[in-house]
């Protein structure tokens, strides 16, 4: 599973945008989409890459590791951003499908807000506000999603399709 959200910028890189004088971390520009699609390119090519690794409480990169997909016929990149580059990577040949989780809301705002918590990500206060702003913009994000060539899928309709996908490549 490589984890698109790793692609995030830097939060001193002067291309990210701001709304209120804040860095708006919701807008996909605050996100590096080009080295995301270069990674897949390589992982689909080589097999592995250097990947980055984002500490969203630094709002920086603090490392690299190694990706390897291991001779797998197929990898699952996954981030809020992935149908930013559904486009793209169809155009190279390397997307098998594009999935945006269909899940209820609620449910999604208790598992982000006591991820975010136990990782202790940002101050309580501030990762309520965000939660809550989130919850009230999922319907949209979703539609964004699905007008980037994502499809809405329950988490277990993806399963059964990547299964598919899964099923229909030789192993070996």
């Amino acid at each position: 599973m490589l984890c698109l959200d790793d692609f995030y910028k830097d939060g001193d890189d002067p291309t990210l945008p701001r709304r209120n004088g804040q860095v708006d971390w919701e807008s996909p520009h605050s996100w590096d989409a080009p080295s995301a699609v270069e990674i897949i390119a390589q992982l689909a090519r080589d097999g592995r890459a250097d990947v980055p690794v984002y500490a969203i409480g630094a709002d920086r990169r603090v490392a690299t590791r190694t990706f390897d997909v291991a001779g797998s016929p197929l990898f699952v990149a996954e981030g809020i951003f992935a149908a930013e580059i559904v486009e793209e990577c169809r155009r190279r040949g390397l997307l098998a499908g594009a999935y945006a989780l269909r899940r209820p809301r609620g449910a999604t705002f208790l598992r982000r807000l006591a991820r975010d918590l136990s990782e202790q990500r940002k101050a309580p206060r501030v990762l309520i506000r965000r939660g809550v702003a989130l919850l009230r913009a999922e319907p949209a994000v979703l539609r964004r999603q699905m007008g980037l060539g994502a499809e809405a899928a329950r988490a277990r309709e993806v399963l059964r399709r990547v299964a598919g996908l899964l099923a229909g490549h030789p192993h070996g």
